[in-house]
């Protein structure tokens, strides 16, 4: 099998998925130059059996794959170490670090946050919605995610800004990437990112609070150190912060490029849990995922030999027509969409559930508010939807809305 060249570049990433449906057809496996030579696997099921075999498809072999330059991205790495961490471990290890973390972000602690989650988000909202024209990215989607996992985490108020900008930071070193980034001021925001962490960490060990970190701290009895609740604080920072914020940003584009699906919603409130599982699958914030083989193995047919880099393509898979009936049709009543965008098996996104609460609120209290809603002049033809291959989502969104007649 020949590597390929991959059309990776802006113009890719403002739309992949024609791309992609000639791949699924064509090429269920295919191995292509960038990223070691890395076999891409773009079907549903085959993905689905990939995630289902942790054993031969291993994650704790995944080294980061650094969008800055060779001497820079090492540098990096000593940031990430070989700490525990969730995204990184394969079972048993992997088993016990979900099952401390599960019991430290229990359902009952994500359902205590939505009153308060509400309460922040009518906020967020009664200033956006003031004005005539306003960036749903920068004034709701991107604050409000981070101004939750802040709150669980038990970070100060005042530390929100830069737990954002940490974050991006760090997106952009382990990020599969179509550029690299200036690796001089990344790597100082690193630096500041993992000294407040370690000072935190000691705060909660003398004084412990109700948060995530004084919960982990409690729950590992020893078994994680310094490094480890670093790393797993890093994993919930950038999955509950972009993660969230792009499923909010990709929701409402498909919706305004879907005005008849919009209208629907507008007069059906009914359908917003719909409407997030079908934006998840349309066009999903988390695009793909890397495993290394543990073994030589077969996918398809395809014969993939130990210590090869795979990458799973799940927008990819989400619209495979194997699995859903007229997949590139954005359809809010879709029965049973199961798309792969929080992952599957043993390493399903345990933040899930906050994702899809966070976009459950935003779209109650947004429709409440709203009788309609448009892309602002020039803003749909301008979408910059950054230069991640593996997150997805608008870097601003300007729209306008005609707010409901007051009671």
């Amino acid at each position: 099998m020949p590597p390929a060249v991959m059309p990776w570049s802006p113009e890719h990433l403002r739309d992949p998925y024609p791309f992609y449906a000639s791949l699924r057809e064509s090429a269920p496996v295919l191995q292509v130059e960038p990223f070691g030579g890395a076999y891409v696997i773009t079907r549903y099921d085959d993905i689905t059996s990939v995630l289902k075999n942790p054993g031969i498809f291993s994650s704790q072999r995944v080294a980061p794959v650094v969008s800055l330059t060779a001497e820079s991205g090492e540098k990096a790495r000593g940031y990430f170490g070989n700490s525990k961490n969730l995204i990184s471990a394969d079972p048993p290890e992997h088993t016990r670090l979900r099952a401390l973390v599960g019991r430290a972000f229990t359902p009952r602690r994500v359902a205590e946050l939505e009153p308060w989650m509400r309460s922040l988000t009518r906020e967020l909202l009664d200033r956006m919605l003031a004005r005539e024209e306003f960036d749903l990215m920068k004034e709701l989607a991107v604050p409000l995610p981070v101004t939750v996992i802040s709150e669980l985490l038990g970070v100060e108020p005042e530390r929100r800004e830069d737990f954002k900008r940490w974050s991006d930071d760090v997106m952009k070193t382990i990020a599969m990437a179509v550029g690299t980034h200036d690796p001089a001021p990344i790597l100082a925001s690193l630096q500041q990112f993992h000294a407040y962490l370690e000072r935190i960490i000691e705060q909660r060990r003398r004084e412990p609070r109700e948060d995530l970190i004084s919960a982990l701290l409690e729950e590992s009895e020893g078994y994680l150190e310094v490094p480890d609740l670093i790393s797993f604080t890093r994993v919930l920072l950038v999955a509950g912060n972009e993660t969230t914020a792009n499923l909010l940003g990709n929701t409402m584009v498909a919706l305004l490029r879907h005005p008849r699906e919009l209208e629907r919603l507008l007069e059906d409130p009914s359908l917003i849990a719909s409407v997030v599982e079908e934006a998840l699958r349309y066009d999903g914030p988390l695009q793909a995922l890397v495993r290394v083989t543990a073994e030589d193995t077969q996918v398809a047919g395809h014969r993939i030999p130990e210590g090869a880099r795979v990458m799973l393509l799940l927008a990819c898979a989400n619209r495979d027509p194997r699995r859903f009936v007229e997949p590139d049709r954005f359809d809010i009543t879709r029965d049973n969409p199961s798309s792969l965008s929080f992952g599957h098996g043993v390493h399903f996104c345990l933040g899930a559930p906050l994702a899809r609460l966070e976009a459950k609120v935003v779209l109650e209290e947004l429709v409440s508010r709203v009788r309609h809603v448009s892309f602002a002049p020039g803003q749909e033809q301008r979408l910059d939807w950054g230069d991640s291959l593996q997150l997805r989502g608008p870097r601003a969104l300007r729209l306008r809305a005609e707010r409901r007649p007051a009671p």
